[in-house]
This record gives structure tokens, sequence and C-alpha cells, in this order.
């Protein structure tokens, strides 16, 4: 596994759709679930390794993955996962999840405050003390943290998770991405098919590229190696405590580590860690 700019610790922190992996994780160990920690188990997936009756294994690829009672693969029903449970082998293996979660939010559930004028096509969740502003446009399933301040006149596209007080600034667009808790994305930004962590702050203007020319899957460096990230439209990860400098230009599949800073107007050609 792996999650570079992030560590095994991070993704444990990491929110997804409103929920930490540790509470992700934490919810099927409270119904007798065991399981490896880099593996995404569907909700479907883990309803029918519980239902199976007595021990029981859960299979990826004929790989056992996850267990319950005594099951080992050995003894007792061997289910096999859909296309929903996986491996998160790098870190971009992430949006599948939030992909997968929030496009199946069953209803909405709003606890904060949305303006008359603003648009909402799709199912939210929407947290305490959270204020959507005028003129925001949210298109598709969406999940927002609490305290949050949405807008106005911002575009936020479905499969889109913002943690707790985030700010999402005046005429930003936000498509199918991970923000995290205290990020902002200043006005006149755009982030698509991208992962924020959290205390992030997007200079005015920060502009990602999440699609090739000819439009292959891209490929993200790993350790010197590039890596075939299976996405057609990916953007940028982007590590806890990076500043952008205002148009700040991000081409696809690239990552910035923990705490970078960049300069108004740069344009980031391959990853930065310093």
């Amino acid at each position: 596994m792996n999650l570079f700019p992030y560590t095994s610790e991070d993704l444990k922190k990491f929110s997804i759709a409103g929920k930490s992996w540790a509470q992700w994780c934490e919810e099927r160990e409270a119904l007798g679930v065991s399981a490896r920690e880099n593996v995404w188990i569907s909700p479907a997936d883990l309803n029918a390794l519980t239902s199976a009756g007595g021990a029981a294994a859960l299979s990826i690829d004929g790989e056992i993955v996850a267990n319950i009672g005594s099951g080992d693969g050995c003894c007792g029903e061997t289910v096999t996962a859909s296309e929903h449970s996986f491996f998160i082998n790098h870190v971009w293996d992430l949006l599948r999840v939030n992909e997968h979660v929030v496009r199946a939010l069953p209803q909405d559930q709003i606890k904060g405050e949305v303006h008359e004028r603003a648009v909402i096509e799709g199912t939210v969740h929407i947290g305490a003390g959270t204020r959507i502003l005028p003129g925001v446009y949210i298109e598709g399933n969406v999940v927002i943290g609490e305290n949050c301040k949405i807008g106005p006149n911002c575009y936020l596209r479905g499969n889109t998770s913002i943690g707790d007080q985030c700010h999402i600034g005046q005429s930003v667009e936000i498509k199918n991405s991970i923000i995290g808790h205290k990020s902002n994305v200043g006005h006149l930004s755009y982030v698509g098919d991208s992962i924020l962590g959290h205390g992030v702050n997007l200079g005015a203007g920060t502009t990602t590229s999440n699609l090739r020319h000819d439009g292959k899957n891209h490929s993200s460096a790993i350790e010197g190696d590039l890596v075939d990230t299976g996405r057609r439209k990916f953007g940028t990860i982007i590590a806890d405590g990076v500043h952008t400098g205002i148009n700040t230009s991000i081409y696809p599949a690239r990552k910035l580590g923990k705490n970078v800073t960049t300069l108004p107007g740069e344009v980031i050609k391959s990853d930065k860690n310093t």
C-alpha cells in the first residue's frame, strides 16, 4: 500500500462522506468482521458476509480479505466480493470509495442553513452550523460537514465530500473530490477528481487539470516509476497543510506533500514534496 503523500496513520483520519477511515473500519469490526486494513468492503458485500450464517469469509479475486467467526476460506461459506469492494493500493483509490458511498446516499440530511436562492439537485448531507449562500448550485450527491461556509455563487458537482470547518469561496467549482477538514478553496478556483487533505488553503484561481488530451488513463509517479491509476479523469493529491499561491496551475495526477507552498502563477508539472 503506497499512499504518498499520506501515511497509513493519515489514512485512518481521512474523512470520506462524513466518516473517517477509522470509523468505517470500526463499524465493520462492531459486526464481528475482521478485515485487512487496505481493503474497502462495500455495504452490500459486508451485508452478504454477515448474513452468510456462522463462519464465513470474503474473497476478492480469489484472495481472502475478511472473515467473520472463524471463517478463513477453508471452512464455512466463502462470499465472492462484487466490483464495489477492492484493495486500497494507492491514495487515488480513495476516490473510488468516495464515489461509491456518496453516489448511494439514500436521502437528504440537512442540519445547516440553505439560502432560498441556492439550488440543490441531488441528495445532500449538510452538517450543523454550515451555511449555503445565495447562488450556490449543487448538482448530484454531495456531503458537507459542520460549520462550513459554501459560496456565494459556487458549483458543487456529484460525489464530492467536504469536511468540517471548510470554506468554499466565490465562483469555485468542485467536482468528484474529497476535501479535508479546515480546508479552504479560494474564489475562482477549480478542483476536479482530486483529494485535498486537512488544513489546505488554495489561493484564488488555483486550477487542477484532470483530463489528458488523448483521453487515456493518467499515470502517477510512485518511487520513481509511473503507475497507471486506472483513471481517465484524475486531478491532484494534496497533503495536509499545503498552501498554493494565486493562479497556481496543477498538471493531472501530480501530488503535493505536507506543508508544501507554491508561488503565485506557479505551474506544477511534477510531484512536489518541499
